[in-house]
């Protein structure tokens, strides 16, 4: 199919939504070209009651071969940023902007990240608002400048604005984040522990929200 005559998510989605309906449809999802490489689907994870919505850019090479969210490198690092910052993951929904892997051919089998391009993120976005109406979060936290950018506005920038809770269309309190695989990437030690530190001070900030 022409990249043109990609219809976007909207028609793929379940006449009554729920988390469960959502995560079985959007495995037929071919709302865009990304389900032509991706393994499959990978929907948000927990439950319908959560205060907190954590939003990331799409799912990695280890969430796309289980079919769960952050459960690779970068879920390991938002593991513990949330244990430091007294918030139980189980109390958390996590999810992703784009629901299939985007990815580049690298050196032997590994497979390289790409970025979601403009097209692809509005494709996909019918999920995930389907997602916040249902969850309706009291807070929203967007991890990473993809994320932020595709709730906040295309002027938001997470180097400067991170932390900063205020209103928005998605909850009474929103703030943004750096995305835990920024962390991972990072080749030295101390930008690590400083961006993970940045980390923990940012999701301490929604355990504050949540507890009054």
């Amino acid at each position: 199919m022409p990249r043109s005559e990609f219809p976007g998510a909207g028609p793929f989605l379940p006449e009554r939504p729920s988390l469960k309906a959502l995560g079985e449809s959007v495995q037929a999802c071919r709302g865009c070209d990304l389900y032509e490489r991706a393994t499959q689907a990978v929907m948000g994870e927990g439950r319908k009651s959560s205060r907190a919505m954590l939003i990331g850019e799409q799912p990695g090479d280890q969430e796309d071969l289980h079919g769960r969210p952050f459960v690779g490198s970068a879920g390991r690092i938002l593991d513990r940023a949330l244990e430091a910052a007294g918030v139980a993951r189980k109390d958390v929904y996590v999810t992703n902007v784009v629901k299939h892997f985007k990815w580049t051919g690298g050196r032997g089998k590994r497979r390289i990240h790409s970025n979601p391009n403009a097209s692809e993120i509005e494709a996909c976005r019918p999920w995930l608002e389907a997602e916040l109406m249902l969850v309706e979060p009291e807070v929203v936290v967007a991890m990473g400048a993809t994320a932020a950018r595709s709730l906040f506005g295309a002027s938001f920038r997470v180097t400067k604005e991170h932390g900063l809770i205020f209103e928005s269309p998605w909850a009474p309190q929103s703030l943004a984040t750096l995305h835990p695989a920024a962390i991972v990437r990072m080749p030295a030690d101390e930008d690590r522990r400083r961006a993970f530190d940045e980390l923990v001070a940012d999701l301490k900030s929604v355990a504050e929200a949540l507890n009054g």
